[in-house]
């Protein structure tokens, strides 16, 4: 889970206004960093299994969610994707 202070940064940083939380780019950089933190979890908690779910999920959602940016304006993906670091 991502802390609120954490949240605000994310926000400040992808969109165009601090409570700018429906925009593209900021809900994929905030399940980004969801799931770099079940990531880590899972690597600890190797049976803990709900929470290897929820990052299926997340990575599913994040995947649906670049999906439609790649559709709607390239360059706005091809900026989230060097932003976050997602492609090698």
């Amino acid at each position: 889970m991502v802390s609120s202070k954490q949240k605000t940064d994310i926000v400040n940083n992808f969109g165009d206004n601090d409570k700018d939380t429906g925009k593209a780019e900021v809900q994929i950089a905030l399940l980004t960093s969801d799931i770099k933190n079940l990531q880590d979890h899972s690597a600890k908690h190797k049976k803990d299994y709900s929470s290897i779910r929820s990052l299926v999920k997340k990575v599913a959602q994040r995947r649906h969610l670049l999906n439609y940016l790649l559709k709607k304006d390239v360059n706005r993906y091809k900026a989230v994707i060097e932003k976050l670091g997602l492609r090698k």
